[in-house]
């Protein structure tokens, strides 16, 4: 069975040492990602989420830092690329060319309108227009921030850019928009008094109806589908509601579908995929607010297959404890199963984060199966010897 290498480092250490500090791991896993392919002059597209006004939880410019330095170490030009909002006031959450060590360019110009036109063919979706500044680049390094999200369970790699690598239009209307491709309730079998009691069953507000119209929508992004299933017991066997995988799986298609879009644009020996699984947030980065950690701290884990990268990290996810303690009050619905990955503890099973591999291996973007490489373990590192790595005085070293 043909697997693809998944390169980990813990953020755990066998030893108070820089070389066995995550920062030397993620230099580690530089060089075995192997940024040697990539050629002089190369313009480098550097896709991560810079965060949105207080939401200061995305990757720490520290470690950007350090992977700009290696590309440009390779003679190859650099940039940080994210959507226009998050670029503009990317410094008040430490992202600058200062601090970064390249410029930081909006994905898709400064109005949203800067783009080209790409087929996708999904439901009712014929095209939506590839962020410009991503098509571009000659090569790829796609910087990722592991969280929990609303829309999909899980969001890191794939959504990035699948998401993230389109104009506003397309992010805003397109894809969030799939969802209601799939009708989720059946107006023939209900009246406008049992529209009105599906409505009010659901305690966070994902039901509307519009009398007027005898129209009643289901919002699945906000909906927690088998952790809650208030809705359907008010249905009552009336069976004018259905809450089924099919509607709720739609995003995570389209998701890798217009990430095979963009991957298509490259060479594959010019693309990288590097996730942090750090401070890891029960929804969104785009939520512009601080959150609270809802899983250990894990790593960071490195790929030239972007199913993989993000198969491993589910799994790894899947290994720890969802500190249910530090989960907000306004999951309302949190499954206490222990044997469900955390993520779908949160969000429900019809948005396992597993359905995000699932559809990108469907569509040919690589493989789950993976070969885990941990680098520098700490049961490894326990056993060599460091040298001084504390500071005694003032000192510049």
């Amino acid at each position: 069975m043909v697997s693809s290498k998944v390169f980990f480092g813990s953020i755990n250490h066998g030893k108070i040492a820089q070389f066995a500090s995550l920062a030397n791991k993620l230099d580690v896993i530089i060089d075995r990602l192997d940024f040697s392919t990539l050629t002089k002059k190369d313009k480098v597209a550097v896709k991560l989420h810079l965060g949105f006004t207080d939401g200061a939880q995305t990757i720490p410019p520290f470690y950007v830092r350090r992977v700009v330095k290696r590309i440009k170490d390779t003679g190859a030009y650099p940039y940080l690329t994210d959507n226009p909002s998050a670029v503009y006031n990317a410094a008040e959450r430490g992202y600058t060319q200062e601090t970064c060590g390249c410029p930081i360019i909006p994905i898709s110009g400064i109005k949203e309108l800067y783009g080209y036109e790409t087929e996708i063919n999904y439901r009712n979706v014929d095209k939506m227009n590839m962020a410009g500044v991503l098509h571009d680049s000659d090569a790829l390094v796609n910087l990722s921030h592991v969280k929990s999200q609303n829309n999909v369970g899980y969001a890191a790699a794939l959504k990035n850019l699948g998401v993230g690598g389109y104009n506003g239009d397309a992010r805003f209307s397109k894809i969030h928009g799939i969802f209601n491709t799939v009708p989720a309730w059946d107006s023939s079998k209900c009246t406008p008094e049992h529209a009105l009691k599906l409505a009010e069953s659901c305690p966070y507000g994902c039901i509307r109806y519009d009398k007027g119209r005898h129209s009643l929508s289901l919002s699945r992004g906000q909906c927690y589908n088998t952790n809650c299933m208030e809705c359907i017991k008010a249905d009552d066997n009336v069976g004018s509601l259905k809450m089924e995988a099919e509607g709720f799986e739609t995003f995570q298609e389209i998701i890798a579908i217009g990430t095979k879009k963009i991957l298509e644009r490259y060479d594959k020996d010019k693309i990288f995929h590097i996730n942090f699984l750090m401070d890891m947030t029960p929804t969104c980065d785009c939520m512009g607010v601080v959150q609270p950690q809802i899983i250990p701290d894990i790593g960071v884990v490195g790929s030239r297959d972007i199913v993989a990268v993000e198969q491993a990290s589910i799994d790894l996810i899947g290994k720890e404890e969802l500190l249910v303690d530090k989960v907000p009050p306004y999951f309302k619905h949190l499954n206490p199963d222990k044997k469900l990955h955390p993520f779908e503890r949160l969000y429900g099973k019809l948005k396992s984060p597993y359905n995000a591999t699932k559809y990108a291996e469907k569509h040919g973007l690589g493989t789950r199966n993976y070969e885990l490489i941990e680098i520098l373990p700490p049961s490894e590192t326990i056993n060599m010897k460091a040298t001084h790595v504390y500071e005694r005085g003032p000192s510049f070293a």
